[in-house]
């Protein structure tokens, strides 16, 4: 009697089949990645800002000195007034030095213009927020969103008397 010897192997077409289901999910993990990256890159970048924001209201109090923060289109950084020259200078202190802002950020500012503020020989080192020594600071508000796109939108306030808060996407603020 003759028998056929067993084939053990995959046929192409198996082979093909497998091959576009796991391109599939791989493209599907891409893109599900892609905008959770962005998101999460966002938060993290908001976070720095906080956390450096709520230092700077801390040193403040603490050394007696007001602190400021200058924010640009594409970065930002903290400036100290100095009193003997009656002018605002960049902190040496690596913590505070100038951070870059992500090309795809957008950081939108409201902040009351009205309000006394330290004014400043060089217009533009003149902060937009100010951190006094009494631990006040100017009201404002910053929204940053990913683009123009605002219904995933973080944000920093503070009516300037209330510490600092963060509302992240989702949360309503405590008025």
């Amino acid at each position: 009697m003759l028998t056929r010897p067993s084939s053990a192997g995959f046929t192409l077409i198996e082979i093909l089949v497998v091959l576009i289901v796991v391109g599939l999910l791989a493209a599907l993990a891409v893109i599900s990645i892609g905008d959770g990256g962005r998101q999460r890159e966002l938060e993290n970048e908001v976070r720095e800002l906080y956390l450096l924001m709520q230092t700077a209201s801390e040193q403040a109090v603490l050394n007696n000195q007001e602190l400021g923060l200058l924010i640009e289109e594409d970065r930002y950084q903290f400036v100290v007034y100095d009193d003997e020259n009656g002018d605002w200078e960049r902190k040496g202190d690596r913590l505070f030095s100038a951070r870059q802002l992500p090309e795809w950020m957008t950081v939108t500012e409201f902040i009351e213009n009205d309000l006394p503020r330290l004014s400043s020989n060089e217009d533009r080192l003149r902060p937009d927020v100010v951190f006094f020594s009494s631990g006040e600071f100017t009201p404002f508000e910053l929204e940053f969103t990913i683009g123009s796109v605002s219904d995933r939108r973080h944000l920093i306030w503070s009516d300037g008397l209330s510490p600092l808060e963060w509302i992240a996407p989702g949360e309503q603020r405590d008025e």
